[in-house]
């Protein structure tokens, strides 16, 4: 793998946690299950050992939530390459609410690329305080 293809991939899987963050806060409830692999994984960092399993089922834990007004900011984003189709990555999460003290916490993501587009396999988050 060269550098610019490595770069390329750690452009790709942080571009996808901008995204993430961004619909979250727009309630583009759809979108962000778009980002998920159709059997993808996720973990709130408010419910680290609820996993929601598989792209569908992400969709509905989104919809199933009341509206709220939110500000996700992500930070300290690390990519790293495993292969040509899969990289990991870790960023720190702050969660801002009106009313709501801020919350700080972090997301562990596994990421794999599927015809031509990069996913989420896996996004688990925990909260530090």
């Amino acid at each position: 793998m060269t550098d610019a293809e490595r770069l390329a991939i750690e452009h790709a899987c942080a571009r996808l946690i901008a995204l993430y963050a961004n619909y979250n806060d727009e309630g583009r409830w759809e979108d962000v299950a778009a980002l998920y692999s159709d059997d993808g994984i996720m973990a709130r960092p408010s419910a680290p050992d609820d996993h929601i399993v598989g792209r569908d089922a992400i969709l509905a834990s989104f919809t199933a939530r009341p509206a709220r007004a939110s500000r996700h900011l992500c930070t300290n984003i690390v990519i790293d390459v495993v292969s040509p189709v899969e990289a990991t990555g870790q960023s720190a999460v702050a969660l801002f609410m009106p009313d709501k003290a801020p919350k700080l916490g972090w997301y562990h993501d596994r990421f794999v690329e599927r015809d031509g587009r990069w996913l989420f396999a896996q996004r688990l988050g925990s909260l530090s305080f």
